[in-house]
């Protein structure tokens, strides 16, 4: 494990927030020549040092904050109670980022290799994204494993809650990872994944303000994960 890395469930490397789960071993993960909006990649580029995917984004930490969505840091919601709470804890913090704006939304599919398996390849996350379009593709190896192709697509709508609810239930049932949903400026970015979200903001002032708005939905130990 490497030092100072902030993972969903453990840390892993660097200042990275990964919505899936950790992966053993040492990955190669790279943006593919040839982008279909390049223009976009370019912007993307400007603002990021990472592919444009949920969890493999690195945040500066001032800018940071986690929100939990189950209640009491759980993973998973249990009752139909708290899955209600878990889509409305997602779209309050969407509306007090996005609301009146247009916003970006990606989601992620996967080519694997030969020999590579993983639940999310047979789920079809474009689906829950409509109007989206081919933007990139980001290219995964791992030293151990056969790695694969992640699709990116991306669609750009009105924000408005509960726009994105099948999509966002997916995430939260782990169907699908990788969503990011983001100003057209590609500064405030919101990365939901199975049991919260990741959400930058443009400084250390805002990220405050916000953390301190939704207290009670902090994840419970000291670092915040």
């Amino acid at each position: 494990m490497r030092k100072n890395e902030i993972a969903h469930s453990r840390p892993r490397s660097k200042i990275v927030l990964h919505a899936a789960r950790p992966t053993l071993g040492r990955m190669s993960v790279h943006e593919l020549p040839d982008p279909a909006l390049s223009e976009l990649s370019d912007l993307w580029r400007s603002r990021w040092p990472c592919p444009p995917i949920g969890y493999e984004l690195s945040f500066d930490p001032d800018c940071w904050v986690r929100f939990h969505s189950p209640p009491n840091s759980k993973r998973y919601a249990e009752t139909e109670t708290e899955h209600e709470m878990v889509l409305h804890r997602y779209n309050t913090v969407l509306t007090e980022l996005f609301a009146g704006q247009e916003v970006y939304v990606t989601t992620v599919t996967y080519v694997m290799d030969e020999g590579f398996t993983d639940p999310a390849a047979a789920f079809d996350a474009h689906a829950l994204n409509p109007g989206s379009r081919p933007w990139t593709r980001v290219r995964k190896d791992d030293e151990d494993d056969p790695g694969c192709t992640m699709h990116v697509h991306i669609s750009r709508l009105q924000w408005k809650p509960g726009i994105l609810d099948p999509l966002l239930q997916a995430v939260a049932d782990y169907k699908c990872s990788g969503v990011i949903i983001m100003d057209t400026d590609l500064r405030r970015l919101y990365a939901p994944y199975d049991g919260g979200a990741d959400v930058n903001l443009t400084d250390k002032e805002e990220r405050d303000r916000l953390k301190a708005k939704h207290a009670d939905w902090l994840p419970r130990n000291r670092h915040g994960r």
